[in-house]
């Protein structure tokens, strides 16, 4: 299988779209000619014509006018650029695009099939408002579907099966993933939503990790191998749907858990999956197994790199938590 970037699997989802369904429609901001912030959309407006369209600087807009489009037919996949731009937009994702199935899909059996793709993450020096990883406010939102790949594989697989749903998806892009390497078909594939990939098998500790997080992971059970210790990291690759059968097979297996994300510790997911898992457990009449969790800590993400160095989740700070849950 040719090698290429998570960039260009993306690049490539999205022109395998539009050559699929003449309704697949991309705007937002600069995505015509250069291709976006990041450059996902390059060369499709050149090849799609007004199919590829820039929108104004206004995420309300765009996501709004996407709202609109979807519920007249058409299969819009905007950017948004960074997630952290999706406070501004936050009526037209929470209040419209995550509802509007729900209020009238009974009447006429209405479909509102949206991608929204924004890069998240920090270790940039990027600063507050480019540096966020904001997931946990739409894991609470009904109504909407989140995607996090973490390798060019997933994100091309991911992204024609987001495309291609019914529902309205938020799909989270990593960018220190974006330059990352790996083998991707050249025929086409898709992988299923709620299918957690292990990537990563071991005994003692099974660890949780979300997004870019799933790096770390992995640098750390090299580490702890050297001692020994071996983690079974786990990449859930959808938040929503979220696949617990994997989760809970793997502590069934090590009896200790570590869930990793890159935002805030509190009020975060890995606070939601430890208490879906301690409940689990405990339903079936199971002793809680120990549990530990790893996040940014409480402050906004600073310029400086060593000040965001110290808020972030690292490597050496999974590896504390895994100590933690050995004891």
């Amino acid at each position: 299988m040719p090698e290429i970037n998570m960039r260009q699997a993306l690049n490539q989802a999205l022109r395998e779209e539009l050559l699929h369904d003449p309704t697949v429609h991309i705007w937002g901001e600069n995505v015509e000619g250069v291709g976006g912030g990041f450059l996902i959309t390059m060369g499709l407006s050149n090849e799609f014509g007004e199919r590829v369209k820039d929108s104004p600087l206004a995420e309300t807009a765009i996501v709004g006018a996407a709202v609109g489009a979807a519920y007249c037919g058409l299969r819009p996949v905007v950017e948004l650029m960074f997630a952290d731009f999706t406070y501004i937009c936050m009526d037209e994702i929470v209040n419209k695009m995550a509802k509007v199935r729900y209020s009238f899909g009974a009447y006429n059996d209405v479909k509102l099939p949206i991608v929204v793709r924004m890069k998240v993450g920090g270790y940039f020096a990027q600063s507050s408002e480019h540096s966020q990883t904001p997931l946990a406010h739409f894991m609470h939102t009904p109504g909407l579907k989140l995607v996090f790949p973490t390798t060019p594989y997933e994100a091309k697989g991911l992204l024609k099966t987001a495309i291609r749903d019914d529902n309205p998806v938020l799909f989270f892009e990593h960018i220190i993933h974006f330059a990352a390497k790996g083998e991707v078909p050249e025929e086409e594939y898709f992988i299923p939503f709620e299918e957690a990939n292990i990537r990563r098998e071991g005994s003692d500790v099974t660890v949780v990790a979300i997004g870019y997080m799933v790096d770390l992971a992995l640098e750390a059970a090299e580490e702890l191998a050297k001692e020994g210790v071996s983690l079974e990291v786990i990449d859930p690759r959808t938040l929503e749907p979220l696949d617990m059968d994997t989760i809970m097979g793997s502590i069934e297996k090590t009896g200790r858990v570590v869930v990793v994300d890159e935002d805030v510790t509190r009020c975060g997911i890995p606070a939601e999956i430890l208490m879906q898992i301690f409940e689990q457990l405990t339903e079936a009449g199971k002793t809680p197994v120990p549990m530990a969790r790893v996040g940014a800590a409480n402050t906004p993400i600073p310029y400086s790199p060593e000040l965001e160095k110290a808020v972030l989740p690292s490597a050496d700070k999974i590896i504390e938590a895994v100590k933690k849950v050995l004891v």
